[in-house]
């Protein structure tokens, strides 16, 4: 069985990864992490209850029980300043880490980097096993359609806090390298007024935000007469709990190193 506790667990996100790993043969629940000072909950309140099963492990904000609990990996889906100090707790007593935290700037992404250094990290901003897919046929269609104009729309809910989505961006990237270009130097990230046209070999993105959309991403590679386009549409956020706790599983052995879900999906 592998130990694995989860942050976030009053988030929509951390009762779904809770669910997955209560009925994911070989997962064992130890340590239920709500948000200090913002989530609410009941005095010894089941990591479960939400869920209406009782799981024996009790929701706290107290991240020292990380280092009692046994836990061996744990899954992160909460925020970039959350996420840091995670980090620090974990790296500190040697507990892997599944980071599914988007929205963090290049500090908290070299924190990831350095903190991988002693402990096992998967990081991905989706942890779906479609999306994954989908960036292996992004990265075959940017090849074979160099010359097509590529553009990037995503639709999340009324509550996300980052755009464009961290799938979209990491879209964005997988077309630029496929392509051999520097992703920074060809993103566009918004159009407003008299524009000009189009820089050849640009990537555009469109985030739209509104209701309950849990993620729905599209990609248009535009030619001369045609159209292809390549979509991910999310109807629950189910498939990326499954994978974050199929990460856990796959990462409890290895050794320290900077790992994605492609590693964990062997893409």
């Amino acid at each position: 069985m592998v130990k694995i506790a989860v942050a976030g667990a009053k988030g929509h996100m951390g009762k779904m990864i809770i669910d997955a790993v209560w009925n994911t043969e070989g997962a064992e629940l130890v340590a239920a992490l709500a948000h200090k000072g913002t989530d609410k909950w009941e005095a010894d309140e089941d990591a479960g209850a939400a869920l209406g099963y009782n799981t024996g492990v009790k929701i706290t904000d107290d991240y020292s029980v990380l280092r009692i609990s046994g836990a061996q990996v744990l899954i992160d889906f909460t925020r970039p300043e959350g996420t840091k100090e995670f980090l620090k707790i974990c790296s500190d007593a040697g507990i892997g880490m599944v980071i599914g935290t988007t929205g963090l700037d290049a500090k908290g992404k070299a924190a990831i980097e350095e903190a991988a250094r002693v402990i096992p990290i998967v990081f991905s901003p989706n942890m779906s096993a479609g999306v994954n897919v989908t960036y292996k046929l992004l990265e075959l269609a940017a090849k074979l359609l160099k010359d097509y104009d590529a553009e990037i729309f995503e639709m999340h809910h009324n509550r996300k806090v980052d755009a464009p989505s961290g799938t979209a961006i990491a879209m964005g990237k997988a077309i630029a390298d496929a392509r051999g270009q520097n992703f920074e130097e060809v993103a566009v990230w918004a159009r407003q007024g008299h524009t000009g046209p189009r820089v050849h070999g640009s990537i555009g993105f469109a985030a739209l935000r509104g209701g309950d959309v849990v993620g729905d991403h599209q990609v248009t590679f535009a030619g001369s007469g045609e159209r292809i386009v390549i979509s991910h549409l999310s109807s629950s956020r189910a498939g990326y709990a499954q994978g974050a706790v199929k990460a856990a599983l796959w990462e409890a052995d290895k050794k320290p190193g900077l790992y994605s879900m492609s590693d964990v999906l062997g893409l």
